[in-house]
């Protein structure tokens, strides 16, 4: 799809005010241990938050489109000597440089409503499916879709079951929705 037909641009907006990174960690459970995908991870703070829990033992792959946003998180890391995130210079609706079954947590937040308001699902789920392990977890954050709210227009913005209804065909089902913060919910999702 061309730019001009996009209705969603991706990247370039953080959501640190309004979404808090170590209620949404603890909320989508990861491990000590556990490879981290934050797709779309912006200015990293989500994959910050996450690499204190992986440890040493894991490792966070922090994706995004937009060079600027790694900037801000690499600039982070080096300052804070993180040796356990790595920034990834990427577009997720197509192939990522990791390997096939290697992720156990496959997150992102406030991104998957752009991919399906651009018709960018097939890819993106295919590249889900290809790299999390057939254990792994996909964590999905979004909006709510309240009114008044911060976020984006209410017209793309997804309800919980239209993003299980997005994913289903890919071979994933429910494990939980949860509310995380005032504006977002949680859907853990897992392979059939």
């Amino acid at each position: 799809m061309t730019d001009e037909k996009k209705i969603h641009k991706h990247g370039g907006k953080s959501s640190k005010e309004i979404l808090d990174a170590s209620e949404v960690i603890k909320n989508v459970g990861i491990l000590p241990g556990d490879i981290f995908l934050d797709a779309g991870c912006g200015d990293g703070f989500i994959s910050l938050e996450a690499s204190k829990i992986v440890g040493n033992d894991g490792k966070i792959f922090a994706a995004d489109v937009h060079e600027i946003s790694l900037d801000i998180l690499r600039r982070e890391i080096e300052e804070k000597n993180i040796l356990n995130i790595e920034p990834l210079l990427t577009d997720i609706t197509n192939t990522i440089p990791i390997d096939n079954a290697s992720i156990d947590v496959y997150f992102t937040a406030n991104v998957f409503h752009g991919i399906v308001g651009n018709d960018e699902i097939d890819s993106t789920m295919k590249e889900i499916t290809r790299v999390l392990k057939d254990d792994g977890v996909l964590a999905i954050v979004e909006f709510i879709k309240v009114e008044g709210t911060p976020g984006p227009p209410m017209d793309i913005r997804l309800e919980p079951q239209e993003v299980m209804d997005n994913i289903f065909n890919y071979g994933f089902e429910k494990k939980i929705v949860k509310k995380t913060g005032p504006y977002h919910y949680l859907l853990l999702a897992s392979k059939k």
